[in-house]
Formats: C-alpha cells, sequence, structure tokens
C-alpha cells in the first residue's frame, strides 16, 4: 500500500491543484519563518531559482521529520525580476510600488517541489515560468488595488492569475500549475513511477 501523502504548505492554489487531478493527501502546513530564510539565502548570494528549491526543501523536511512514514511535498514559488527575489508584500501601498515596478517588464516565477520521506529529500523539481505585464494605467492599478486588496496578499507577485489578475498581462509563458506555484505534472510523473498513484 502506498504510503500517505501530506502536502506541506496551507495554500489552497497548491491544494486545488492536487484535488484537480484526483491525488488523495492530507494537509499539514510546515510552520517555518519563510522571510527568515529567504533573507538567509538572499544574503549567501543565493539565485532566484535556487532559493525556491530551497524553501521547497525546508518546508517538506519539516513536516517529514513529525510524520516520516508519509511521503512530504514542500513546495515554494519565488518571483525572478532580473535576477532578484521579490518577496511578498504586505500592505496595500507596497504591492502599488511592486506592481508599478513589473508593469511593462517581464518577470520569471520559480515554482520548486520537494518529495521528503523519513527526514529526507527523495526528488525535487524547479520549473519556470515568464510572464510579461503590460503598460497597465495608473487609473486601472488603483482599481485593481480597491477590487483585490488583502486577497491578493498570499500571492507573490500581488495578482492571482486564476482570477482579475490575469488583466494585468500582456503574455504568458509556461504551464498553469507552475503559474499557480507548483510544477504539478512533474509530481504526478514521479508519483506515478513510483507507484504511489495509478499510472
Amino acid at each position: 500500500m502506498p504510503p500517505d501523502l501530506i502536502l506541506a504548505s496551507a495554500s489552497d492554489a497548491r491544494a486545488s491543484l492536487l484535488r484537480s487531478a484526483a491525488v488523495s493527501f492530507a494537509q499539514s502546513p510546515a510552520r517555518i519563518d519563510e522571510e527568515a530564510i529567504r533573507a538567509a539565502l538572499q544574503a549567501e548570494g543565493a539565485r532566484p531559482r535556487d532559493m525556491a528549491d530551497a524553501l521547497a526543501e525546508f518546508k517538506a523536511l519539516k513536516v517529514s521529520e513529525r510524520q516520516p512514514d508519509a511521503l512530504v511535498i514542500g513546495s515554494d514559488q519565488i518571483l525572478d525580476l532580473d535576477g532578484s527575489a521579490l518577496g511578498k508584500c504586505h500592505s496595500r501601498e507596497a504591492l502599488r510600488t511592486r506592481l508599478t515596478e513589473l508593469r511593462g517588464r517581464r518577470h520569471a516565477l520559480h515554482s520548486a517541489a520537494v518529495i521528503a520521506q523519513a527526514g529526507k529529500p527523495l526528488w525535487r523539481h524547479v520549473a519556470s515560468a515568464r510572464l510579461t505585464m503590460r503598460d497597465f494605467s495608473d487609473g486601472y492599478l488603483d482599481a485593481y488595488l480597491a477590487r483585490n486588496w488583502p486577497e491578493v496578499a498570499d500571492s507573490v507577485g500581488g495578482y492571482h492569475v486564476e482570477g482579475e489578475g490575469i488583466r494585468l498581462f500582456s503574455a504568458v509563458e509556461g504551464s498553469w500549475p507552475v503559474i499557480l506555484g507548483m510544477p504539478l505534472l512533474e509530481i504526478l510523473v514521479y508519483l506515478g513511477r513510483r507507484g504511489d498513484i495509478a499510472a
């Protein structure tokens, strides 16, 4: 019998991706200080892609240590603007500044997943998507924030592309699950090869 599968995240988007794929799992958020870990990684000069991978591993291992028999999926996403990792915005004013910075420019989203068992990583993958924001008006930006704050505060870019946030973009390159924060296809292939889900 395959081991229990646990998603080490409170993310509704990631949970929805797994549910939509008819994967049976439990949710057990990892209690880690993401901002402190991110700051330490930045201080060490880590690339945004490597930061996403490291944060996913921290989450997977934290929960795996508590539930060693289960397969634990840790996942994280980093926004990469010209090689700089940008974190979540904690105020509407900060988000307005962020979206103004992203406006008319291309950025990358790096979505990482690490699967751990018995406190050790078994598998990892980082996938990237590239998004170009259109040159939207200040008026639209203010109206967008009025309609969507604080719901978008949990998004690294301050947008939910599954909602009105899609209107901020002129081009999107990459898979939908990666944009939402998880390399789902690669996870499913790995679990299927192991026999943990029907393949």
